[in-house]
């Protein structure tokens, strides 16, 4: 007897901003929504996790009292049709911290950490759908094995509407933008 997985019959259909408000925290947790469409996020890696955490605590002491950074939460960038994207790690606005859903205007950066499966999504869709949402800046990690990881920075050009690359960096970050920061990658 073989088992077979059955999806849940909301995965196959598209899911509004409304329904999607209306599940709890467990029903949110590792699922991204793209175009109205539940993407599932296989659980991350420990150098993942360690990676974003050591970027998330750099990025939060740097960052002022204006700014918070964080991790696992979405980021609505649209309503219809509805898309949630759950960034590594987000800087947004302070005083919005109570604010829900968290919306393109709250942020200033997001970060991704590329890991095996998500190579085209990280460096292709989603540097797209930042950019359209309009959030400044965004950072994107490589990662292999026994290496230090490769940080590239993009900017938003606002005349066109899409991202340009800025510095990258490997063994210790120095970025001077959205603001000073340093951050040593070797640290894992």
């Amino acid at each position: 007897m073989t088992a077979e997985m059955i999806a849940p019959a909301w995965m196959h259909t598209q899911i509004t901003a409304e329904q999607y408000d209306s599940w709890s925290e467990e029903q949110c947790a590792g699922i991204e929504i793209v175009d109205g469409m539940v993407v599932v996020s296989p659980s991350p890696s420990k150098r993942h996790n360690r990676l974003t955490r050591i970027l998330a605590n750099a990025l939060d002491a740097a960052a002022g009292p204006e700014w918070n950074a964080d991790t696992d939460f979405d980021v609505r960038l649209q309503d219809v049709p509805l898309t949630n994207r759950r960034p590594d790690v987000t800087v947004y606005r302070a005083d919005s911290i109570d604010v829900t859903p968290t919306r393109p205007e709250h942020v200033l950066l997001v970060v991704e950490v590329v890991s095996p499966g998500s190579e085209t999504t990280d460096r292709i869709v989603k540097l797209e759908q930042y950019a359209r949402a309009g959030i400044a800046f965004y950072w994107r990690v490589e990662q292999s094995p026994g290496t230090v990881p490769l940080m590239y920075t993009y900017l938003l050009d606002p005349a066109s509407g899409s991202y340009r690359q800025g510095e990258v960096f490997t063994g210790t970050v120095k970025a001077g933008a959205p603001f000073p920061v340093e951050i040593d990658l070797g640290a894992l």
